[in-house]
C-alpha cells in the first residue's frame, strides 16, 4: 500500500509516517520545510521518499506524487494564531489553495482509499457547548482557524462532488515529542517547556483555570490511521482526550515559579471534546493518559533547548495585533 503524508516532515506528520513504515507501507512524503524538520524523519532514511515541496504552489505539478496513492493523510499547513493574523495571505496559501492542489492530485489515483483531512478544534471558536460536539455552529476567531476551516469545507465537498472517500479529523490541542520549538509565540507546552529549561517562570494566561483537552500526538495519529482503515466516508470527527485540564493543573505537572499575564480575545475558556460520535463509529479511544503525555514531555524536555526564550515583555509585544484585531472594539 502507497500513503502521501503532506507536512510529513512536521510535528504530526511524522508521527503519520512512524505508524505508516511499522506497518509496512510505502510512504512518500511531501513538506517544504516551513515548519517541518528533516530530523523528525531521519530514522527512516531508506524507508520513505522524501520530497522538497511546497503544496501551495500553482507552478508545481503534485500529480506524480499521488500517482496510484492508496492513501493520502493531509497534514501541511501553517499554524499558530499571531502569525496567521499578521500574514492572512500567506496562511490562506498554504490552508486553502494547498489544500484543493493535494486535493486535486489525490482525486486522480484510481487506487484511492481513504483521503484523510487534518481539521482543527479551532472552528468552534469559543463554544456554546461542553463537551463539544461536531454539530455545534462553526465560529473561527482569526485566520489559521477561518483558513482550515475553508479546507475542511473544500475536502469535504471534493469528496460530495467527485465521490472520493474523505474523512475530516478535527484535533483538539495537541501536544508531544517533535513539537516545534521555533516560530512566533505559540504552543503552551512549548513555551514553557523552554522557559523550564532556563529557570524562567512559566507565563500562565490569565487565572489559569482556562482547561484545554489536551491530546497526546500518538493517540492523534492513531485515529487517523482508525479512519483510514474504515469503510466510513464523508463524515468529520472529533480527536480528543475525552476530557479537559487547567493550565494550572499542567504547570503544577511541570512544576517551576509561574507569573500570570493578561488574559487574551478570542479565545475559550475551555475546550473539551465530545468524542462520542469517533467512539462509536470508529471504536476508537485514546490511549495516552495527560499525566504520563506530561511525563514523556519532561523526559525529552531537552528538545527545547533552542527554543524561544519568552517572558511578560516579549510575549505582549507578540501577541499586540491579537489584541488589536480580537479586543473589544
Amino acid at each position: 500500500m502507497k500513503a502521501v503524508v503532506t507536512g510529513g516532515a512536521g510535528f504530526i506528520g511524522s508521527h503519520m509516517v512512524d505508524l505508516l513504515v511499522s506497518k509496512n507501507y510505502e510512504v512518500v512524503v511531501l513538506d517544504n520545510l516551513a515548519n517541518g524538520r528533516l530530523e523528525n524523519i531521519e530514522h527512516h532514511k531508506g524507508k520513505v521518499a522524501f520530497w522538497h515541496v511546497d503544496i501551495g504552489d500553482y507552478g508545481v505539478d503534485l500529480d506524480p506524487y499521488f500517482e496510484d496513492a492508496d492513501y493520502v493523510f493531509h497534514y501541511a499547513a501553517l499554524a499558530d494564531i499571531v502569525p496567521s493574523i499578521n500574514n492572512p495571505l500567506k496562511y490562506h496559501k498554504a490552508n486553502v489553495d494547498g489544500t484543493i492542489q493535494v486535493l486535486e492530485a489525490a482525486k486522480k489515483s484510481k487506487n484511492l482509499k481513504k483521503f484523510v483531512y487534518a481539521a482543527s478544534s479551532s472552528c468552534y471558536g469559543i463554544p456554546e457547548m461542553y463537551p463539544t460536539p461536531e454539530s455545534s455552529p462553526i465560529k473561527p476567531e482569526y485566520p489559521y482557524a477561518h483558513t482550515k476551516t475553508i479546507g475542511e469545507q473544500y475536502a469535504m465537498h471534493w469528496g460530495q462532488v467527485y465521490d472520493m472517500p474523505v474523512v475530516s479529523m478535527r484535533f483538539f490541542n495537541v501536544y508531544g515529542v517533535r513539537h516545534r520549538t521555533s516560530g512566533t509565540y505559540g504552543a503552551v507546552f512549548g513555551v514553557f517547556l523552554a522557559q523550564l529549561l532556563n529557570n524562567k517562570p512559566l507565563t500562565i494566561v490569565g487565572d489559569g483555570e482556562q482547561t484545554r483537552d489536551f491530546t497526546y500526538v500518538t493517540d492523534i495519529v492513531d485515529a487517523c490511521y482508525r479512519a483510514s482503515q474504515s469503510e466510513i466516508t464523508q463524515e468529520i470527527f472529533n480527536v480528543g482526550s475525552d476530557n479537559t485540564y487547567s493550565i494550572n493543573y499542567l504547570v503544577d505537572l511541570l512544576g517551576g515559579e509561574r507569573v500570570y499575564i493578561p488574559k487574551r480575545p478570542g479565545e475559550p475558556d475551555s475546550t473539551y471534546a465530545d468524542i462520542s460520535k469517533i467512539k462509536r463509529m470508529l471504536g476508537w479511544t485514546p490511549k495516552v493518559s495527560f499525566e504520563d503525555g506530561v511525563k514523556i514531555m519532561l523526559e525529552n524536555i531537552e528538545q527545547w533547548r533552542e527554543a524561544p526564550i519568552w517572558d511578560e515583555a516579549s510575549i505582549k509585544e507578540a501577541t499586540k495585533d491579537w489584541f488589536a484585531c480580537l479586543g473589544e472594539k
